[in-house]
């Protein structure tokens, strides 16, 4: 699965407690040849790795350890190496696996516990800055999932839906006078009510930023009738039908999606700004860090491709690039930073991502603080 699948209600089942052991296995992968050839390698030594694991455990049953074995086994199998972001994330226990591929590395990591490791899957959809786009005119409507890697198009919630084509009727014609335009039939106001209608219950269900593409008449009609439009954060007006491509859609939507980058970024940065004039300020891993286990911050903004490997100590980060010495020091974490995403958005913080280098003077991370 990517990360786009990761809904707020698959988080919390990820998240339950689940029988000794739930496994989590975690890799970084690569998306092109030659490098992507270490990949199958790694993954079979990973998974060697897991079975000692399980053997070695004396709190894993016989039973259990034959099926998360099973599991893993079959997880493994059916990894579509083509299909290879920048890491890998294996889940299974006794009865399930899951397959996830994430846009954001991820370090080489077996673990045994009574929940899933969900902070590689939940940092990487915080980075991936997920959108929706609705493509529509009186007679179709696509519903479109955005990341920073494109579009695909989504079969759910309904989409994509097609206009009912209904015979012409005479008489009613004759009645009415001239023949109504496209925009001003009943049919397609019945239509766009319909789409309104599909699309409220998408964005209740997974709430994103929601860009709109249709000539100007869909678009107001849209207006009109429904109620998803006035949330909208950017607008083509760009004609669409259900042969419209992803890369056509990413063109005519590029001016609107580069706009409102400009527009968040300078947002962000006034926040920030006014954080510390107000001295309400953290800068810095270690004071980011601090900040949000206290629950104090209230927005962590982190530059886009920022990682650190730091040991915790008395509370606090020290710089630990020595990442092998990991297995003997359990306080030397590889993925800080995505832990501390993890942690900020369960304390209901706002987490944004900047322009490498924008935040070099506090450390790659800032926040503006809630007290």
């Amino acid at each position: 699965m990517d990360t786009d699948a990761l809904t707020a209600g698959l988080l919390q089942e990820l998240r339950a407690t689940r029988p000794y052991p739930a496994l989590s296995l975690t890799m970084p992968t690569h998306r092109r040849a030659p490098d992507n050839a270490q990949d199958a390698v790694r993954l079979r030594n990973l998974v060697a790795e897991a079975a000692n694991r399980l053997e070695a455990d004396p709190r894993v049953s016989r039973e259990s350890r034959a099926a998360i074995r099973a599991q893993l086994d079959r997880a493994a199998e059916e990894v579509d190496q083509r299909r290879a972001l920048d890491a890998l994330v294996i889940l299974a226990d006794a009865d399930e696996y899951q397959i996830w591929q994430l846009p954001r590395t991820a370090p080489e990591r077996v673990v045994l516990s009574d929940t899933y490791l969900t902070r590689n899957l939940v940092a990487a959809k915080a980075r991936a800055q997920l959108f929706w786009v609705l493509s529509l005119s009186a007679e179709h409507a696509a519903l479109w999932s955005g990341t920073n890697d494109g579009l695909r198009k989504e079969n759910r919630g309904g989409f994509p839906l097609t206009a009912p084509h209904e015979e012409p009727n005479p008489q009613r014609e004759e009645r009415i006078g001239d023949t109504p335009s496209t925009y001003s039939s009943e049919d397609a106001r019945n239509f766009l009510r319909t789409v309104d209608e599909k699309l409220r219950a998408v964005l209740a269900a997974d709430p994103r930023p929601l860009f709109l593409v249709g000539l100007p008449p869909a678009l107001a009609l849209l207006d009109e009738v429904g109620e998803t439009s006035r949330s909208a954060v950017g607008r083509a007006a760009k004609g669409t039908t259900a042969e419209t491509t992803a890369a056509e859609l990413l063109k005519d939507l590029t001016p609107a999606l580069q706009d409102r980058q400009r527009q968040t970024a300078a947002g962000i940065q006034e926040r920030l700004d006014n954080a510390r004039g107000g001295n309400s300020f953290a800068g810095g891993l270690d004071e980011v860090w601090a900040a949000v286990r206290e629950g104090r911050a209230g927005l962590v903004a982190v530059e886009e491709h920022f990682q650190r490997t730091a040991r915790v100590t008395d509370g606090h980060l020290e710089p630990a690039d020595d990442a092998g010495r990991q297995a003997a020091d359990g306080q030397v974490r590889e993925d800080i930073v995505d832990e501390l995403i993890e942690a900020a958005l369960d304390n209901g913080c706002e987490v944004v991502f900047v322009a490498d280098d924008s935040l070099a003077g506090h450390g790659r991370i800032a926040a503006a603080l809630r007290f």
